[in-house]
């Protein structure tokens, strides 16, 4: 095992006491503390915290980690067989990039044995970080971040909160296979950036589209292997704080989105940051029903296998055009996948491992009207490129 201990600062004793003391139909019950153990592949979750937002110059402060997380462990259990291990705190490297190698590390051996991180984060430029973990565990990752800016910033510049995505695009190995925006509002991004995501055929939905139909983001998540969450992007009536976005989810909508994050059978860790914002008791219950509503999620998984061959999918071709669209129902979860068609001309086609994409029975429908998927689009040009 490699010294993943090392890396951390052990909670507060009166803190893991606390937690302890909790009943047993409470979260807490299914929480271990890291000084208890020698290892952690036993665990469902690890929780990590990472106590670094020097990536955002505009707030740096420290974060209450101990009130967020026993928000979260207060809560009642769901019908649920979970074990929690809790990490405790990253230790701030004395550069940024020393905290980022510790997360890596930590997060690569979870993912290596099948334990999902949960990291609550300050600035989000920890998502690179988050995102190299893949390094060696996976190719091709597709990303899921539900933010109201898409984090372009430029890729020459120091990697901040503000620039990460762009570094994940130019930096190696390049393993950013797909990036999708949850809830950007059009006038924090520039005309230059929306146009530059589409160019690259990324995916960007916007907070109203979503508000007015929160399931057209379920197949954005159910294909992501990292989801992630800015917290700025919650409404400031929700958490009790000025400070926060006039517009943004409320708190009913960013509970289900990472619900929906839970249930995705892909979804392989998750990130919440910029959490250095949150001061009021009001925005740390919420990010406790936040983890409640994540892990609630990964309960009802189906493991649904994407597979053209599977017998429990029913298939429906419908010509649009000079096309022929491919589309699959799940007989089990009335869940929706399109089929994107293989580039026989290219051997190394990055599609080989998504072959089907998720999508919703909207989209059948409007196949069905002779419209084409704009998600079917994007992946189809993606694959061409």
């Amino acid at each position: 095992m490699i010294k993943v201990f090392d890396f951390l600062i052990d909670n507060p004793t009166d803190f893991s006491e606390a937690v302890q003391q909790l009943e047993t139909t409470q979260v807490g019950s299914k929480v271990t503390f890291y000084n208890q153990v020698d290892d952690i592949k036993d665990f469902d979750f690890v929780v990590i915290c990472v106590d670094e937002s020097r990536g955002n110059p505009d707030n740096n402060t420290s974060i209450d980690f101990e009130h967020i997380k026993y928000a979260f462990y207060e809560l009642q259990l769901g019908n649920w067989e979970i074990s929690i291990l809790d990490l405790g705190v990253i230790k701030p490297g004395n550069e940024i990039s020393d905290t980022f190698y510790a997360l890596r590390q930590v997060v690569n051996f979870a993912l290596e044995h099948h334990t999902l991180p949960i990291i609550l984060g300050g600035s989000q430029d920890i998502l690179y970080s988050q995102y190299r973990a893949y390094d060696g565990v996976k190719y091709m990752i597709n990303i899921a971040n539900i933010d109201f800016k898409f984090d372009l910033g430029d890729s020459n510049a120091t990697l901040n909160h503000e620039s990460y995505l762009s570094h994940m695009v130019v930096n190696k190995p390049y393993n950013l296979f797909n990036y999708a925006n949850i809830g950007y509002q059009t006038f924090y991004n520039t005309q230059e950036e929306i146009h530059l995501l589409d160019k690259m055929f990324f995916e960007a939905y916007r907070l109203g589209d979503i508000v007015n139909d929160i399931k057209i983001v379920e197949p954005v998540l159910r294909d992501a292997d990292i989801a992630a969450l800015d917290v700025r992007c919650i409404e400031s009536q929700s958490v009790l704080q000025d400070e926060m976005q006039p517009n943004g989810f409320n708190n009913r909508e960013i509970c289900g989105l990472s619900r929906y994050a839970g249930l995705s059978d892909k979804v392989s860790s998750f990130g919440i940051y910029e959490l250095q914002y949150l001061h009021s008791q009001t925005s740390k219950k919420l990010l406790g029903q936040i983890l409640w509503y994540f892990v609630e999620g990964t309960q009802y998984r189906l493991k649904e296998i994407a597979d053209v061959n599977n017998p429990n999918f029913i298939k429906y071709q419908v010509p649009v055009d000079n096309e022929t669209l491919i589309f699959y129902e799940s007989q089990v979860s009335r869940r929706w996948w399109i089929e994107i068609p293989s580039n026989l001309n290219n051997v190394n086609n990055k599609l080989k491992q998504h072959t089907l994409l998720p999508c919703d029975k909207e989209n059948y429908l409007s196949a069905c009207n002779q419209e084409l998927p704009e998600r079917w689009l994007k992946a189809k040009q993606k694959n061409e490129f």
